[in-house]
């Protein structure tokens, strides 16, 4: 069981801190910049019309599911690649990393040969309107092609990040959604694409980054194992195999993660166009409130990772225990943050006064629930960190069986958004009970090279 955070010494804490720190605030940039990708659309499209927004809504939560199912190429890289780190074996922490990146190449042809030919049925299974079904379909159809770079570029992450580097994916996200930005704006309206333009400009943006990631991976591999960097970059069946395998888990608990937001994207579409368009803009803003959250867990990935590598479970749980401290609370500061802001974020994304006034609602509920999100996102990279993926796995399912019946009554019972956003608290809730249980009972303290 960790200790308390007032119990643990002065210098411990301070070394603790030294060390989340500086994995996380790089962290912390790359993985705000993801969100500001899907932000940055919604803001493009968003002045086009409502019907666009809407469109867009559907479509990226169909597209952001279809890749974040996989993310475990990020989350179980990390946590491999870290332990092999803390073992002192660079070779087949390499090479672990490099049968993630190609995993991730075949899942994303696969991607592409199933969202192509039937993006018109997932949009029209989602509840999208008749006027934002065109709009959802070509965007869903267009960004598509950027699969493969886009799990690439999760693969290559948890390889750097397992590396206890959280700086390079910092400077690729950066050159990623400037460039993005700037090919919105142009493609959109430059050359009067509409969301088309949109789509495009993002699928450019994520090539440009995996190639990015492929060229800094390989350089790695050659620099710090010169006499065997070649046989690294080959794709090897068995090791593919084993990587696919250690991803279920995880795949498992993606996939109920992900369900818990096509519900709630599929309640919110048949609310009506400016809910399904207000909770996009407020989906947009958690998701963004996400990722600056789970900065703090990508460094408990990367620590948790090396410390049992290195058979070190007393600083394991002492690292475990100092970040569920900050994570309580830079939640309770983003929430602040989000009251403060509720004002501002409705213009800069629809000029639809019933869009603003849905949003503001919705968004209270958000920062209200930011405490809460902030201990669950750093207990659940501690525990992917041990490589505790079966538990994960278990606690969503249960917390999806919690949510489902939630949401779904919201319409039934005549609930507008802001009821739809008060059962995702009741989701996060669940989430924090079952990651505290776990973390309370130390059972995911194995140590080793692997678990």
């Amino acid at each position: 069981m960790p200790q308390r955070p007032d119990r643990l010494p002065a210098a411990v804490r301070r070394r603790h801190d030294r060390e989340i720190l500086a994995l996380a605030l790089p962290a912390f940039g790359a993985l705000v910049a993801e969100p500001l990708f899907v932000m940055v659309d919604s803001a493009v499209v968003g002045h086009l019309g409502t019907a666009e927004l809407a469109g867009l809504g559907v479509a990226a939560a169909l597209l952001t599911t279809a890749v974040n199912i996989f993310v475990f190429l990020a989350y179980a890289t990390t946590a491999a690649v870290a332990r092999r780190v803390g073992a002192g074996d660079l070779p087949a922490a390499l090479r672990q990393g490099m049968d993630g990146i190609w995993l991730a190449l075949l899942l994303g042809a696969l991607l592409i040969a199933v969202v192509l030919p039937t993006a018109p049925g997932l949009v029209h299974l989602f509840g999208a309107s008749h006027t934002a079904a065109p709009y959802a379909a070509s965007y869903l159809r267009i960004s598509s092609l950027g699969m493969p770079a886009m799990l690439v570029v999760l693969a290559a992450t948890g390889v750097l990040r397992g590396l206890q580097d959280t700086r390079t994916p910092l400077y690729v996200a950066v050159a990623g959604f400037t460039a993005n930005a700037g090919l919105n704006v142009t493609l959109v309206y430059g050359a009067g694409l509409g969301i088309a333009g949109s789509a495009w400009g993002t699928v450019i943006a994520q090539n440009a980054m995996a190639a990015a990631y492929l060229t800094m991976v390989i350089r790695g591999a050659r620099h710090r194992t010169p006499d065997t960097w070649r046989a690294m970059l080959r794709p090897d069946a068995a090791g593919i195999r084993a990587c696919a395998r250690a991803g279920v888990p995880l795949l498992v608990r993606t996939i109920s993660l992900r369900a818990v937001l096509m519900i709630a994207t599929a309640v919110a579409a048949r609310l009506g166009d400016t809910e399904i368009a207000a909770h996009q803009i407020t989906l947009t803003v958690w998701s963004l409130l996400a990722f600056a959250l789970d900065a703090i867990a990508i460094a408990g990935q990367a620590i948790i990772g090396r410390y049992l590598g290195a058979g070190d479970p007393t600083g394991a749980r002492a690292a475990c225990t100092r970040m569920v401290q900050w994570g309580l609370a830079c939640g309770a500061v983003l929430g602040v943050l989000v009251v403060a802001a509720r004002p501002l974020i409705g213009p800069v994304f629809s000029d639809d006064p019933a869009v603003r006034h849905a949003l503001a609602a919705a968004l209270l509920v958000v920062a209200l629930a930011q405490p809460v999100c902030g201990v669950v996102f750093v207990l659940d990279g501690v525990l992917m960190g041990a490589g505790d993926g079966p538990y994960l796995a278990w606690s969503m399912l249960v917390t999806l069986a919690v949510f489902a019946p939630a949401a779904f009554c919201v319409p039934v019972l005549g609930g507008g958004l802001t009821a739809l956003w008060w059962a995702m608290g009741l989701m996060m809730l669940t989430r924090l009970v079952a990651l505290v249980l776990r973390s309370r009972s130390g059972r995911w303290v194995v140590t080793g090279a692997t678990r």
